[in-house]
C-alpha cells in the first residue's frame, strides 16, 4: 500500500469512527454552542478531535446567508512548553478571519488537543531536539485539522469541496502534510512561517535539528498536489526567510509541488506573528487571487 493510499484509509476509518463514536461523544455536545455575535456572526463551536471523550474547543465565523459557503480552517501556534500551552488562549484570528469571511468563506478556528481549554492529551510533541520527529508531529496535527474539517463538512451550511487550510507555525507545518489531498477537497493551502522547533533555547534563529526539518519537508512534497503559498515575515525569528526558503525548495523539489514562495516586509518587533496581529486589510492583500469571489454574475461552483 502507498503512502497516498494509507493516508486515503485513515481518512475513511476516521469518518467512519466519528459516526460510530456519536454516543460517545454525546450528540448535543458537538456544534453550536450559543448564540451568533459579533463581528461576521462568531460563534461558539465544539469539533470532534483524535481523542473520543475530548472535543476541539472552536470559533466559527460565517457571512450572512445561509450558504453554502466554502470553508477555511485556521491551523494555530503551538509551543513545546507546558504550562504555556495550558494557559493559550482560544485562537481567533480576527483579521484573518474577516479578510476570508469577506470573500465569501465560512472560517473555522479549532483549539487542538492540549492546548489551552480544550486540554486532553498533547499528541504532537516532536519529542525534543537530539529525536526530533518533525514528521510525525505535523502528520498528528494534520490528523486534527481533517477531524475538524471532515466534521465540518457535513454540516448543511459548508460546502463539501473547495476548502482552504490555513496555518501558522506548528499549524502550517501540519497544514503541510496534507498537500498530498485530493485538491478537490482542499483546493489551496497557505502557510505563514511553517516548522517547529524554531527559536530553540529563546534564542532568533536557532532552529532544533534543522536537517531534519528539511528532510521532513521534502517528505511532505513527494507527492504533493495542493498549491501552497509559503509566506515568512523578514524579521521572522523563529523560521528566518533563508531558511525558510530551504524547506520550500526541499518541498518543491521532491515532487510536482507548486510553492508561492514570498517573504513579506518586517512586521512589528517579531514578524512570527503576522498571521495573528496583523491587520484585514494587509493579511487580505497575501491571500491568493483564488480565493476572491467569483464575479459578479458567475455562478459559483459547487
Amino acid at each position: 500500500m502507498t503512502r497516498f493510499e494509507r493516508f486515503g484509509a485513515v481518512a475513511l476509518l476516521l469518518a467512519v469512527g466519528l459516526m460510530l463514536n456519536a454516543t460517545a461523544w454525546g450528540e448535543s455536545r458537538l456544534g453550536a454552542q450559543g448564540g451568533e455575535g459579533s463581528p461576521n456572526r462568531r460563534q461558539d463551536w465544539l469539533v470532534p478531535t483524535q481523542d473520543q471523550i475530548t472535543p476541539s474547543r472552536a470559533i466559527l465565523f460565517r457571512p450572512p446567508g445561509k450558504g453554502p459557503f466554502r470553508l477555511a480552517v485556521i491551523a494555530h501556534a503551538s509551543t513545546q512548553n507546558r504550562l504555556a500551552r495550558a494557559q493559550m488562549p482560544q485562537p481567533d484570528y480576527p483579521a484573518l478571519a474577516a479578510a476570508l469571511v469577506a470573500r465569501g468563506f465560512a472560517v473555522l478556528i479549532p483549539q487542538r488537543l492540549g492546548h489551552g481549554k480544550t486540554g486532553g492529551p498533547y499528541l504532537e510533541d516532536q519529542e525534543g531536539c537530539d529525536n526530533a520527529e518533525y514528521a510525525m508531529s505535523a502528520r498528528t496535527t494534520a490528523e486534527a485539522i481533517t477531524t475538524a474539517l471532515t466534521f465540518m463538512r457535513a454540516q448543511a451550511f459548508v460546502r463539501k469541496d473547495a476548502s482552504v487550510i490555513i496555518g501558522h507555525s506548528a499549524g502550517g507545518w501540519g497544514a503541510l502534510a496534507l498537500a498530498d489531498h485530493n485538491p478537490r477537497d482542499i483546493s489551496a493551502i497557505i502557510v505563514f512561517a511553517p516548522g517547529r522547533g524554531g527559536r530553540a533555547n529563546d534564542r532568533a534563529g536557532n532552529i532544533c535539528a534543522a536537517d531534519k526539518l528539511i528532510a521532513a519537508a521534502a517528505e511532505f512534497g513527494d507527492g504533493a498536489k495542493i498549491p501552497v503559498t509559503w509566506l515568512v515575515a523578514e524579521n521572522d525569528p523563529y523560521f528566518p526567510p533563508e531558511f525558510s526558503k530551504k524547506m520550500a525548495d526541499a518541498f518543491t523539489e521532491a515532487g510536482d509541488g507548486k510553492v508561492d514562495f514570498r517573504v513579506l516586509p518586517a512586521f512589528g518587533s517579531e514578524g512570527h506573528w503576522l498571521a495573528e496581529a496583523g491587520d484585514e486589510a494587509t493579511l487580505g492583500t497575501l491571500l491568493p487571487v483564488q480565493l476572491n469571489p467569483p464575479a459578479a454574475g458567475a455562478a459559483a461552483k459547487r
